[in-house]
């Protein structure tokens, strides 16, 4: 199981080149960079634990590559990525956002059936990763 989301998602994983370039390419644009992890990427886990502050003043992609390096370091096992934020009045908004790190296995989701008032029936979607206490899942 892969996780596809955001940018890229479908694409071989970047090298390091290939998202300093990216990263490059957002703050060419205006947009500020900020990089988040975790260890549950449910699809409606959309806040992730940031790694440190927002890089608002960042001009090249080399102090956004040495964020990244010390947040894999730290967590080896979990999905690290990157964002770009447009501040731009009328915008305001995340612009690209991209997974650059995984861990070794991914689990994937299961899909749960309950049954609920009526004949209706409800579907759920969970993670395996949830299974084991969070610090724990990889």
């Amino acid at each position: 199981m892969r996780i596809t989301q955001g940018t890229f998602s479908y694409l071989p994983d970047l090298t390091d080149a290939e998202i300093a370039a990216q990263i490059d390419y957002a703050l060419g644009k205006g947009w500020s960079v900020s990089v988040e992890h975790t260890d549950d990427p449910h699809p409606r886990n959309v806040y992730w634990e940031m790694w440190g502050m927002p890089m608002f003043d960042l001009k090249d992609a080399a102090g956004a590559m040495m964020e990244i390096k010390a947040c894999r370091r730290t967590f080896p096992s979990h999905y690290v990525k990157v964002n770009a934020f447009e501040a731009t009045q009328g915008w305001e908004s995340t612009r690209l956002s991209f997974i650059v790190q995984r861990p070794a296995a991914e689990p994937g989701f299961r899909v749960v059936r309950q049954e609920v008032a009526g004949r209706a029936v409800r579907y759920t979607v969970e993670s395996y990763a949830v299974d084991r206490p969070e610090g724990s899942r990889y």
